[in-house]
């Protein structure tokens, strides 16, 4: 049995190598989970995302299969990984957007719908309680200010 075997255990301990195993184990579950390459494209006024449609099981109706969201009306996302982790993502995405817009009165730019995502991961890296999600997002936007 390896030395390290008993960091892995818990989220918040690092191994002697200065590692954490579960957020290692998160991004191989969501790069394994659906195998999925996506690519974003940005033009002057516009973004676009691209990535495969991998139908996991044949009972699965194909055209409910999409990994494509839209968060606000100029705000859209690219989510691979585990489908539960996906949906509870950008639902979450949904969420901040629209609690932005509630509270400054505009909406959300993509920088800082991204920047919060990533704080909101990273939260989940610091408590035992919360396991971090298996999922990756490409957030695609056109910012109001700086186009």
């Amino acid at each position: 049995m390896s030395r390290d075997s008993n960091y892995d255990h818990h989220i918040s301990i690092f191994s002697p190598q200065g590692r954490l195993y579960q957020m290692e184990y998160a991004f191989k579950a969501a790069s394994s989970a659906s195998g999925l390459t996506g690519i974003a494209l940005r033009g002057a006024d516009t973004a676009v995302v691209v990535t495969q449609r991998k139908v996991p099981d044949r009972l699965i109706v194909p055209s409910s299969v999409s990994h494509v969201s839209n968060v606000t009306s100029k705000i859209g996302v690219l989510a691979t990984g585990m489908t539960a982790d996906c949906k509870s993502a950008v639902q979450r995405m949904r969420y901040e957007a629209a609690d932005f817009e509630f509270k400054y009165g505009y909406s959300i730019p993509p920088a800082v719908l991204a920047k919060r995502m990533a704080d909101i991961a990273q939260v989940n890296t610091q408590s035992a309680s919360m396991r971090p999600l298996a999922v990756v997002l490409l957030i695609a936007g056109v910012d109001e200010e700086k186009g």
